[in-house]
């Protein structure tokens, strides 16, 4: 089950990936009257729960957890959840890559934390330590360490054009 898990851990990556790096294709995908942002929104869902069963068949799950998961976890979903309150679904899913008009946010965490919800994301895989081997953890964490990264280099002219 390893090899499988780990497999499912990664699944997402790509897709984010082709989706930063080729938007206007998504959107002519997405096609005219569907928004590409709410498409993605609901294939990235599916991955990550793909990526919640590949973590839960190697994990072992005992109760209670360590004391330092709940500050983690907390704080770690807090900045999934205050993101997605900012930018929106739209703002969370590319829509500045798809052609939409996404407002700069400053509010915290934004200005505080870079990348506040990868950062976000990878509390909260780290506070699953207990129950997780370490190397799924690792790979989920890299796979949010590469979109950072590919994401910091945004090109405006690489945007899509909204099909009409």
């Amino acid at each position: 089950m390893g090899i499988l898990a780990g497999i499912g851990v990664l699944l997402p990556f790509p897709f984010y990936y082709l989706l930063w790096t080729y938007p206007q294709s998504w959107v002519n995908l997405c096609g005219k009257g569907r928004d590409p942002s709410k498409v993605m929104a609901l294939v990235s869902h599916f991955f990550k729960l793909l990526q919640f069963i590949s973590l839960f068949s190697v994990s072992s799950l005992s109760w209670p957890p360590p004391l330092y998961f709940w500050p983690l976890f907390a704080f770690g979903q807090f900045l999934n959840f205050r993101v997605y309150q900012l930018l929106g679904e739209s703002g969370t899913y590319y829509g500045v890559r798809f052609g939409k008009n996404i407002p700069w946010v400053t509010e915290f965490p934004f200005g505080y934390i870079k990348d506040p919800q990868y950062v976000g994301s990878i509390m909260s895989l780290v506070a699953s330590l207990s129950w997780v081997p370490f190397q799924y953890i690792l790979l989920w964490s890299l796979g949010y360490l590469l979109m950072i990264r590919i994401e910091s280099t945004e090109n405006p002219a690489t945007r899509a054009k909204p099909l009409s």
